[in-house]
């Protein structure tokens, strides 16, 4: 009986000591069967995989590449060619033969106004242009009389001044009828109109339309925009410090900001002579050599004014790569070691975030955003592989 009692507290001891070991070791597999997913900046490389993907290693080198002038701002067109549709007069919109975003030519007609002011003018310029025929055939027979000494002086001055008066009424008026879109001529021949088409004042592109078919117009109301883009330009701002850098006839390099750094070409063609508000900063404006189509006053973009050569750190253009609107390159922090290869361990590499200047003869000028130490190797070719590793699930070892 005592040895079957010290048995079974026995096993009871083992057991309890047994638990905890058990639950330590079923922790240690589930943390092993489970990774951390998400996107990370240190990569890991043995050898085979570098020379499997072709992976090359350089320096940072200086290059003699343009020196440029950072300068942003905006797209704008010249003032006349852009315009705002409005009226002399006042009326009711009768029709809108347009549609925002259509092209147009200058004299084309975009809407029909309807105003019954409109039918006295007519009737004036009508009732002038008959009676003046009256005063025309006085006025002609004065000056024959005055050419045989058959009138008087009196007269003559008279039906002269008459002549000269309701001549320059009938000019007035028709002057009048041609800004209201209404020809003279055919308003001379009887045909009499209440409505008035409004004329395009420049070719371009349709803006917002502002009205809409039955509404009533007070004179000087804009009804819609024009835009002609094809003379667009881009003004930017230069600072103080750059000013006497900055020359007319200098080239630059466009990044539309929001459209992907989309890149465009341009030529420096005027520099203000004052002083933007409190920025201490001068607008410079930039013609577009070669305009896109789908480009917008208002856009924001970023300009390198080339303003010479000086040399500059610069890197192969394969050695930088974009991701979500960013560019990167990828430094080597640690080298594979004698004895590594056995061990199953490479070469780590860095992503570091950079910021890119201009690019010349197959190099591209880059300033890191964090201080790299002296000597920094880092991938030349190859870094666009580097990228698709970081920027899938991170791998752990099991």
């Amino acid at each position: 009986m005592i040895a079957l009692s010290m048995s079974i507290s026995m096993n009871s001891c083992t057991g309890d000591k047994a638990k905890p070991a058990a639950k330590e070791t079923a922790e240690a597999h589930e943390g092993e069967g489970h990774g951390e997913e998400g996107h990370s900046d240190e990569i890991e490389l043995t050898e085979q995989q570098m020379k499997a993907v072709d992976i090359q290693i350089g320096k940072i080198e200086e290059k003699n590449l343009t020196a440029v002038v950072k300068a942003s701002g905006q797209l704008a067109v010249p003032p006349q060619n852009e315009a705002k549709v409005n009226l002399l007069s006042g009326g009711i919109i009768r029709r809108i033969s347009v549609l925002e975003g259509q092209k147009v030519h200058k004299g084309q007609v975009l809407a029909i106004m309807e105003n019954q002011d409109m039918i006295r003018l007519q009737q004036d310029y009508l009732s002038s242009k008959n009676g003046f025929s009256f005063v025309e055939a006085e006025y002609k027979r004065q000056q024959q009389l005055k050419a045989a000494d058959a009138g008087t002086g009196k007269s003559h001055q008279l039906a002269e001044a008459n002549y000269r008066s309701e001549l320059s009424k009938i000019k007035a008026l028709e002057r009048q009828l041609q800004q209201l879109g209404i020809s003279p001529s055919k308003v001379a021949s009887g045909k009499i109109t209440s409505e008035i088409p409004v004329i395009a004042p420049i070719a371009g592109t349709i803006g917002t339309i502002s009205v809409t078919t039955g509404s009533f117009i007070q004179p000087g109301t804009s009804l819609m925009d024009i835009v002609d883009n094809s003379k667009i330009h881009a003004d930017l701002l230069v600072y103080e410090k750059d000013l006497f850098k900055v020359k007319i006839g200098q080239k630059v390099s466009f990044r539309l900001t929001n459209q992907e750094n989309q890149q465009i070409e341009g030529v420096l063609n005027g520099i203000n002579k004052s002083f933007e508000d409190d920025t201490k900063g001068v607008i410079v404006h930039a013609v577009i050599t070669k305009p896109l189509s789908n480009l917008i006053p208002g856009m924001y973009v970023t300009g390198l004014i080339s303003v010479g050569t000086a040399l500059s750190p610069a890197v192969p253009i394969d050695a930088v790569v974009k991701a979500e609107g960013k560019e990167y390159i990828f430094i080597v922090e640690e080298e594979e070691k004698a004895g590594a290869k056995e061990a199953g361990h490479g070469t780590h590499f860095k992503k570091v975030e950079v910021v890119t200047g201009v690019s010349e003869l197959g190099y591209i000028n880059i300033n890191p955003l964090e201080k790299l130490p002296p000597n920094t190797r880092l991938v030349t070719k190859g870094a666009f592989y580097l990228q698709s590793k970081s920027s899938g699930p991170s791998e752990h070892a099991h």
